[in-house]
């Protein structure tokens, strides 16, 4: 494996367990069969904006520019909150995406990776969202016509369930097993009645298994800004993170940098 590119982060195909690919530029590197190898990670110093590509020094909200942090409809407040969603109120930043990301139906689901927690998704993009925060299993609880619906009902669970992950214990693999379906039994109890016709009460559950080789030891980032140079053995790969044997790297927070990756060596 040898490549270089900007970093667009990592993308993965629903399996048992799931494929992962390192998106550099335009190619798509597979990292399942890389598992226990050397891996090495060379930033080369530059930066650029992944909406419109001009060179930058630092990124905001994990590859914009400035411009494109305070312009971009993926970077307004109410993607963060989105019972803030401000469609309706005709100050959408952009309607045509506001159209196709937010006003489409959107699932209210339960996951757990480090423990329970309450999220949303647009409708048919479920499995990624999940692989992305790392969910061990997850089931779909209501159906709603649109973002700031999803989001409003989120906010209503919250008060229950927390609505983040613990990403080092998500890592680590530290969880609470329980019986998901019993769990969301017992939220939907806590559903508003005007949200009460959204309710799903007959989805399956949806396992996740990813390709981890060993548990994960103490947890330490690694961090491309201070150490442009990374070489380790790779040990796994889980929501956004590749996992070697010091250290951790959410690939996500580094969209934009440009990066070179090759096998070394392979780990023995």
């Amino acid at each position: 494996m040898q490549a270089s590119g900007m970093v667009k982060g990592l993308t993965h195909q629903y399996g048992d367990p799931l494929q992962y690919f390192l998106q550099l530029g335009d190619e798509t590197l597979p990292l399942n069969h890389v598992l226990g190898e050397q891996i090495r990670l060379q930033f080369t110093g530059e930066i650029e904006c992944v909406y419109c590509g001009r060179k930058i020094k630092k990124t905001y909200n994990n590859g914009s520019c400035y411009v494109c942090f305070k312009k971009r409809p993926e970077n307004d407040m109410c993607i963060v909150k989105p019972s803030l969603c401000h469609f309706d109120e005709g100050t959408c930043r952009d309607e045509t995406f506001g159209e196709q990301h937010c006003m489409i139906p959107h699932y209210v689901y339960l996951a757990l990776s480090s423990d329970v927690k309450v999220g949303l998704t647009r409708k048919n993009n479920e499995l990624k969202r999940w692989a992305d925060q790392g969910a061990i299993k997850a089931i779909p609880i209501a159906e709603v016509p649109n973002r700031k619906t999803a989001g409003e009902l989120e906010l209503a669970l919250a008060d229950y369930l927390p609505d983040k992950t613990n990403w080092r214990k998500m890592l680590k693999g530290e969880f609470n097993d329980v019986d998901l379906k019993q769990v969301r039994d017992d939220v939907l109890e806590f559903v508003p009645e005007s949200f009460k016709h959204y309710v799903l009460t007959e989805e399956e559950i949806v396992q996740f298994t990813y390709p981890i080789l060993e548990a994960v030891g103490q947890i330490k980032s690694y961090n491309l800004d201070k150490q442009p140079k990374i070489e380790d053995r790779l040990i796994g790969i889980k929501g956004q993170y590749l996992l070697f044997t010091n250290g951790v790297i959410n690939m996500k927070k580094y969209c934009g940098y440009h990066v070179q990756a090759k096998v070394v060596s392979t780990g023995g």
